[in-house]
């Protein structure tokens, strides 16, 4: 599954839109993220590692490794 599908499902069953995460991003990082920017960024899966852990704490949760 595309990160771009992923993230959509995760903020559908969180009950928040990709702005208010987008929004979230622009107060708790360094960047600019427009929505456009945001969605740009995630469906050319060029998505940084640290703007996952944003996007994961925007939502309440967080971002695990774990052995198979």
């Amino acid at each position: 599954m595309r990160t771009i599908n992923e993230i959509k499902m995760l903020i559908a069953q969180k009950g928040t839109t990709l702005t208010a995460v987008a929004d979230f991003l622009n107060k708790n990082s360094n960047r600019k993220y427009s929505l456009d920017t945001l969605s740009k960024r995630l469906r050319a899966d060029t998505i940084r590692y640290s703007e996952m852990k944003l996007i994961a704490e925007a939502l309440g949760m967080e971002l695990i490794f774990k052995d198979k």
